[in-house]
């Protein structure tokens, strides 16, 4: 039986947790329709994200102490991936179609407002 989660595993999940904004359902809905298919996704240096996004639904239907190395491996590679696209946000970020999608390929909708901490 485990006792303790992996202490990466740890780490990533505030950060993880803290930029996907959708729910499993939400992404695992988003990820079969046909705007995240091909077309949404120009040949360039994001090979796989839809794969990726595939493991984000397994992810976020997993309880903290159920993680295992590989999990806390997508959730780092999820926050690299979303804080480098929010980084580099193209001009009139809120219009680009394609920019968007391949946010919420990995489970993060840039048009959804953040919640309150309220």
């Amino acid at each position: 039986m485990k006792d303790r989660i992996p202490a990466d595993a740890e780490l990533a999940w505030e950060d993880f947790h803290r930029l996907v904004n959708m729910t499993s359902d939400e992404l695992r809905i988003w990820l079969m329709t046909d705007a995240s298919g091909e077309e949404a996704f120009p040949p360039g240096p994001s090979p796989g994200v839809s794969e990726l996004g595939a493991r984000v639904v397994d992810v976020l239907r997993k309880r903290k102490v159920d993680l295992t190395e590989d999990d806390a491996d997508v959730m780092r590679q999820v926050v690299d991936y979303v804080e480098d696209r929010l980084e580099n946000r193209p001009p009139d970020a809120e219009r680009d179609e394609e920019w968007r999608h391949a946010l919420m390929t990995v489970g993060h909708d840039p048009l959804r407002p953040e919640p309150s901490s309220a």
